[in-house]
Formats: C-alpha cells, sequence, structure tokens
C-alpha cells in the first residue's frame, strides 16, 4: 500500500503525534492560533487526492496536536504556585490524592486543596507533600506521622515552592514529570500548628477509587507481613510499586522484564481475555440470552468493562491506558460487526491517549509500549500466514527486542542482552498464573492465593537474579544522536519486513551508526571538570582523554536513593564511561559520600582515596584504598593531579569533617583547576600559608557550597579564578551561596555558574597554552515548563 492510500486515521494520528512531541520540545508556549489551520488542512483534504491528500492530513494532524497540547500546557501552567508565596506557610485543607507512601524519612502525600485558609495565599490545585518524621528531644528517637489514608480532608500547615528538577544530562528530570501529574507545587507539613483531620473520607470521585485501592493495598500487607516480593505483588495488583525492594528492581531492569512487575498491556489484555472467555461461556449456556445477543458480542463488552475496572485500580498508567482504548475500539468493532485492522486500533490507541494526556510523550513507557506492540503488529499482520504457536512467540520476541534496541538505548543508555531468555520464562508465569492468583486473592476472600503467587515468584526469583548477575547481561550504549536512533529503527522494520521486500538486508547496515557510536571525549592533553546538579552537595567527574575520576558522589535521599545511582551513574553511562580509573571521597559527610557505595559497584573503580576513617566500611568498596594526604601526584593523558590538602597530621587530630576534606588540583599545559570541597578557613590558612605558590587555577570549584564560612579573601587572592563553579542546592535551607562570598567573587572578575541556577556545569582545561578556559552549563535547552534558564554556550 503506497503512503498515500493510507486511511486518514493513521495519517492523522502520525501527524497528531509529531505535533504533540512538538510543543513539548518548545522553550515556551507560542500563541495558540493554529487550530483553524488543522481545520483549514482537513477541509482541503477532502479536495485533494493523492499525495497531496495524505499530505494535508498529516498537516492537520500536526496542527492540531500541536495546538491542543499548547492549549493544556497553557491551562496547568495557570495553575502554578506564585512565587511570592514560595516558602512561607500556608494554611490549607485538602484531601488526600492518591496512595500515600511512607518511607524512613516521613510519609510522602498528593494533596488536592479545597479550602485555602492563609488570605490572600494562592495554591495549585494538587500539590506534592512530605510530612516528616519528628524527633524526640530527649530521646533522639524518630516519631513517624500519623496514618494517613486515600480520600481523608485534613487542615495543614505547609511551606510550599515551585516545582524544581536537578538539570544533569542522561538523567531522571522530575519537572516534567510533575507537570504530566498535574503537581504544580511541592513542600511539606508544618507541625505547628498540629495538623488536624477534618473527615475520615471525601465522597465522590476519584476519591472513592484511591480509597479503594488503599484497602487493597492494606488487606494484601496484612496477608502477606514482610514477605520479600510483597512489594511487587501490591505492584501487579495496583500499579504501587514504591514497595518495590530496590535489589529486585535491578534485577528485573538487568532481565528486561521491569514491565511485567507492573501494570502492563499485557496484564490488562490478559484479565480482558479471561472475563470474554467466562461471559461467553456462561452466556451460551442461557438460550434466550444467546438469542437475544451474540455471546461474543457480550463477552467483548464484559472484557472492556473488566479491562476498564483493572485500570482503574492500577492508576490507569500509560501502559494500561494504550490498551484499554485498543481493547474498547476491538470490542467497539465486534458490536457493530465490523472488522479493525491492528493498525486503525494502534493508531486511535496514540489519538486517545495524547488527548487525554499530551505529557505522555515524554514518558518512557509510551514509547516502549506502543513501541513494542507496533512492532508485534507489523512482523505477524504483514505475513500471508498466520505462524504456528511457537513460531509465533518467537517471531514476537525478535520483533519486540529488535525494535526496542533503539528506543531503549537512547532513553536509558542499556539494553538487557538476556531479555529475550528472561521474558520466554517470566511471561508465562507472571501474566498466566502469578497475575490471576494475585487478583484473586486481592479481590476475594482467598489470602491463600496470595501465599502461593509469592511463593512461586520467590521460585522464579533464583534463575532471574542468575541471569541480572552474568557479565553480559546489560549492554551500555552512550547518549546516541537522533539520527542514528532514526536509522536504527528504519534497519530494524526493514529486517522485520516480510520475504520479498527489497533491500531488506540493508537493515543491518542501518543499524551500524548506534552499534559504532561512541561519545564524545577530552582530547589528548585536555581535561574536561564536569560539576553535576546533586542539589545541595558536590559530585564531579574530571575526565581526560582515557581516563576518567568522580570527586565525590552527592548525597543520599533514602536508603534505597542516592545521587550515586540516580545521577552520577546516569551520567556516565551516557557519556560512555563503563569504568572509573579513580575514586575520591573528599570527607565523610553525607552530602559529598552519600552516593559512594552506588558508584563503586556500578563503575568499579581500582582504588579510593579518601580522608574516611581507618573503620569506615566503605573503605572495602573498591580494591585498593588509601588516604588522601598532600604530595600525592599521579598524571593521566598528559594531565596532572596533585593532592594540595589534607597534611598527615589533619586526620588524626580533632578538626572539624569539613576542614579535613581532600583538596585536588588538575593541570593541563593549557590551563588547571582547583577541587575544593568543603574546606573552611582554618583548612584555607593552611593551604594558603603551605602552597601558596601552586593555588592559583583558572576554574575553582568554590568550597562549601559558597558558605560564609569559607572563600576567605585570602584564599581568593591566592587561587584568583576566572571562573567560579558552585554547587548548591535550589532555595537550600543554609540559604548558600552566600551574597557577600558571590559578591567576592564578582569583584575579582571571576565568572559564576551555579548548579542551583544553571544545572549541571563543564570546565574544559585546554592541552595547548594560548587557548582560553570555557566553561558553560551542560543542559543548555529550556523548556515551557521551568523557571531554570541556563545559560547558552
Amino acid at each position: 500500500m503506497r503512503f498515500a492510500e493510507v486511511p486518514a486515521l493513521r495519517l492523522f494520528s502520525l501527524g497528531f503525534l509529531a505535533g504533540t512531541a512538538w510543543l513539548q520540545q518548545a522553550a515556551a508556549l507560542p500563541d495558540m492560533r493554529v487550530i483553524g489551520l488543522a481545520g483549514a488542512f482537513v477541509l482541503a483534504s477532502r479536495l485533494a487526492g493523492g499525495w497531496a491528500r495524505a499530505a494535508l492530513v498529516v498537516a492537520a494532524g500536526l496542527a492540531a496536536g500541536y495546538d491542543l497540547a499548547g492549549w493544556r500546557a497553557q491551562a496547568r501552567l495557570a495553575d502554578g504556585l506564585p512565587a511570592a508565596w514560595e516558602g512561607r506557610d500556608i494554611e490549607i485543607e485538602g484531601v488526600v490524592a492518591g496512595l500515600p507512601q511512607e518511607g524512613p524519612r516521613g510519609t510522602r502525600l498528593l494533596v488536592e486543596p479545597r479550602l485555602v485558609v492563609t488570605a490572600g495565599a494562592t495554591v495549585p490545585s494538587r500539590i506534592a507533600l512530605t510530612w516528616y518524621a519528628a524527633r524526640d528531644a530527649k530521646s533522639g528517637a524518630s516519631e513517624p506521622p500519623p496514618d494517613i489514608r486515600a480520600g481523608e480532608r485534613w487542615r495543614f500547615m505547609v511551606r510550599l515552592k515551585r516545582p524544581r528538577g536537578l538539570a544533569n544530562p542522561h538523567a531522571f528530570d522530575f519537572e516534567p514529570w510533575a507537570l504530566a501529574r498535574g503537581i504544580r507545587a511541592t513542600g511539606y507539613v508544618r507541625t505547628a500548628p498540629a495538623p488536624r483531620r477534618i473527615a475520615e473520607h471525601e465522597a465522590g470521585w476519584p476519591q472513592s477509587v484511591h480509597r479503594a485501592r488503599g484497602d487493597v493495598r492494606d488487606a494484601m500487607r496484612a496477608t502477606l507481613g514482610e514477605a520479600r516480593l510483597a512489594g511487587v505483588l501490591v505492584a501487579l495488583a495496583i500499579g504501587d510499586q514504591d514497595s518495590i525492594d530496590a535489589r529486585d528492581w535491578e534485577t528485573f531492569w538487568r532481565t528486561g522484564i521491569g514491565h511485567l512487575v507492573s501494570i502492563s498491556g499485557l496484564h490488562v489484555t490478559m484479565f480482558a481475555a479471561l472475563a470474554f472467555v467466562l461471559v461467553r461461556f456462561a452466556w451460551l449456556r442461557v438460550p434466550a440470552l444467546a438469542l437475544a445477543t451474540p455471546a461474543r458480542k457480550a463477552g467483548a463488552v464484559a472484557g472492556f468493562v473488566a479491562a476498564a475496572a483493572y485500570t482503574l485500580l492500577a492508576g490507569f498508567g500509560v501502559p494500561a491506558q494504550r490498551t484499554l482504548v485498543m481493547l474498547g475500539v476491538a470490542a467497539a468493532s465486534v458490536v457493530a460487526d465490523r472488522h479493525a485492522s491492528p493498525s486503525r486500533v494502534l493508531a486511535a490507541a496514540v489519538l486517545a491517549v495524547l488527548l487525554v494526556d499530551p505529557w505522555a510523550v515524554m514518558a518512557p513507557g509510551f514509547w516502549l509500549s506502543f513501541g513494542a506492540v507496533g512492532a508485534i503488529f507489523f512482523a505477524l499482520g504483514l505475513r500471508a500466514a498466520a505462524p504456528g504457536a511457537a513460531r509465533g512467540a518467537v517471531v514476537t520476541q525478535v520483533a519486540v527486542t529488535l525494535a526496542l534496541w533503539p528506543i531503549l538505548a537512547a532513553l536509558f543508555g542499556e539494553v538487557a542482552l538476556v531479555s529475550p531468555v528472561a521474558n520466554a520464562v517470566a511471561i508465562p508465569l507472571v501474566s498466566l498464573v502469578v497475575v490471576p492468583l494475585t487478583l484473586a486473592g486481592a479481590l476475594l476472600p482467598l489470602p491463600s492465593l496470595l501465599v502461593l503467587a509469592h511463593a512461586l515468584l520467590e521460585a522464579a526469583m533464583g534463575p532471574l537474579e542468575w541471569l541480572a548477575s552474568l557479565p553480559g547481561a546489560v549492554h551500555e550504549v552512550a547518549a546516541p544522536p537522533a539520527m542514528a536512533v532514526a536509522f536504527a529503527l528504519a534497519g530494524a522494520g526493514l529486517l522485520l519486513a516480510p520475504r520479498g521486500v527489497p533491500l531488506r538486508a540493508a537493515g543491518l547496515a542501518l543499524l551500524l551508526p548506534l552499534v559504532l557510536h561512541r561519545a564524545p571525549a577530552p582530547a589528548p592533553g585536555e581535561a574536561w571538570v564536569d560539576v553535576l546538579d546533586v542539589g545541595q552537595g558536590l559530585a564531579v567527574v574530571v575526565r581526560t582523554a582515557t581516563r576518567a575520576l568522580a570527586y565525590d558522589t552527592g548525597p543520599s535521599w533514602s536508603p534505597d536513593s542516592d545521587s550515586g545511582s540516580r545521577i552520577v551513574v546516569p551520567y556516565l553511562r551516557g557519556e560512555g564511561v563503563r569504568r572509573l580509573d579513580g575514586l575520591v571521597v573528599t570527607h565523610a559527610d553525607d552530602d559529598h559520600a552519600g552516593g559512594v557505595a552506588s558508584v563503586a559497584r556500578s563503575r568499579e573503580p581500582p582504588w579510593l582515596l579518601s580522608t574516611l576513617r581507618e573503620d569506615d566500611a566503605r573503605h572495602g568498596l573498591v580494591p585498593e584504598s588509601a588516604p588522601c594526604l598532600a604530595g600525592t601526584r599521579w598524571e593521566w593523558d598528559g594531565v596532572s593531579f596533585e593532592v594540595l590538602h589534607p597534611p598527615p597530621d589533619a586526620l588524626r587530630d580533632r578538626r572539624r569533617e569539613n576542614d579535613r576534606s581532600c583538596v585536588i588540583r588538575v593541570a593541563s599545559r593549557g590551563g588547571a583547576a582547583l577541587l575544593a570541597a568543603d574546606i573552611e578557613r582554618q583548612a584555607e590558612a593552611e593551604i594558603v600559608g603551605r602552597e601558596a605558590d601552586r593555588l592559583r587555577a583558572d576554574v575553582l570549584v568554590v568550597p562549601h557550597h559558597g558558605s560564609r564560612t569559607s572563600s576567605t579573601p585570602a584564599f581568593v587572592a591566592s587561587v584568583s579564578p576566572s571562573v567560579a563553579l558552585i554547587s548548591a542546592g535550589w532555595r537550600n535551607r543554609f540559604r548558600q551561596p552566600a551574597p557577600e562570598v558571590v559578591a567576592r567573587y564578582q569583584a575579582r572578575g571571576a565568572a559564576i555558574l551555579r548548579t542551583d541556577l544553571h544545572g549541571a556545569l563543564r570546565a574544559r582545561l585546554p592541552a595547548d597554552e594560548g587557548r582560553p578556559v570555557e566553561a558553560y552549563p551542560l543542559v543548555s535547552r529550556a523548556r515551557y515548563w521551568t523557571d531554570r534558564r541556563p545559560l547558552p554556550r
């Protein structure tokens, strides 16, 4: 079939998808004036024919998608927290929406304000709050917040700020995630005045659904207790993935079966098929019903209703949305006695999902779910005869693997090579056995079924963990250019095409740009000093032509989450750094050392330099651990590294932890950078007195996040940087960097770059004298939803 002959729904959906995705790349929202243009394109397409008609239909979809996404974005941005109310106490009454999540530091909850008590205050319609655990002043024990349930109405004093993420290449971005979920402010609950529960249950939609989901979760937890995989079963039943242990998530990710422990389209389809079979069987047993309405129509309606109920219970995620729409189109076709082709169903699903959620195009699950289903339809639907069950399963797995490989490489930078084997075992077990048992045990008074489902899943974890532990289980890919991904997708399409398609074998050649891609790296003799945006903390990566050093790893946020795993490792993966050649922990404070374990496990550095105490367990994370002492030197690729502080006696005396910090000078022939960690006045005075002749540097990673206790005039004068890089968290409670410190650097002519304002930063030390040192943000593209306006390079 020629492109011009493809039915209008497919073409319009394709254009609508492109227009929606285009709008989400905008730095600012334009005037919404193209909806009339979309209508004009539609009218013109009726008068045209052939390729002109196809182009006009695509253009109509493009204009409509762009305009409708922009209109929705304008409405959502209007529902924002005014900057004037950031950081101020606001008393509200609100309803708990969604499922509260308990953690070691407190309880996280979504709240929909119903009443703003504070006069003059404006609060968005949905906010994310943390109710922190209180500490007893005498014993120091942690006192958790009260039990909070979905649908309750509370009055509390809150302190809010506008959504603000951490801007790093290759890492998760909180701001678009929050925007897509309608979260327009974040903050915490104040304990004075004491919060009050106004009502135990707010009636109506969707509070009743949230309440039901919470009841199911509570019942499952009561049945399973401390069972290891209880969180996985809860995720399979109601889509709540926060209780899954981080180690199990790693196993699922490394084996490529993460989709099976969420409410995936496969599970929804299975549940609908079960309802279809049961209702059709029962319908045929009642002659009056069978004569009045065909059993297959009754079964199709029942299957869709069951899928809708399961989707609502699961939280209505993108994969479930897509599957529900596809099942709805299929059911409507059965009821109307019309044939619906797979491509039409898929196009209708894309259109419906984007109408409901135009931000879905920014979610990896959107592309993975539609990509997988599209690949299966393409691989099986274009063949002359349907393959047998075994061959069909093989073709399906090959199609999904080939189609998703470029998408996974672009979105995550890694692909699970053991995925076909793991899925061949896990899909039948989880979808056909564990999920039905879990749903039956959760929704019926049959708790023994939950215990059985847990036992089966636990038995399967052994082989999965073995697969995940294999050295080549996961293949990492440096962040590829868009053109290489496009070529790879085209190549996958050619390879999956039926026999007889011209140049089918050329698909292999189209895969090569992605296979052979290598990330840019410093030239010989050059050094890149990258200060990552880890909030209130420090993580620096120093790279030479063939080596990489991590200098601190940022803070930890919970036992299962830290900036090492969430920021540093994804950044290294995207930059093509598969192993570190060294790791430095400047001192033991959590905001510098919180991610050490994650980085060490993932990037296996051969040695560690640190000022950690001798009994610190983190020494055992690497083959060789040594104290970071002044005088230590090494050279990589023509770039020299020298430790300037602390002296040997500093590790034995009783000085402040900050003044034990490891200070390193990195120098190429064309420039130098000084990495100063958290040193304060005492250490600065020691360094100036001892190393004044070697302190001069073009780039300074400003000590202690720009605190008033650091950056003394004598130290600043000795370093005399032309660029000052400051790592600090947005609106941090320490109010760093201090204005007088910033003014001190500016007075000496230093350019100031800050992670809280500009995101992750890079300073390039040239290989040759005479070339300037460059410093710039690594994330230089703004988006319409953020207050952050990165500096252009």
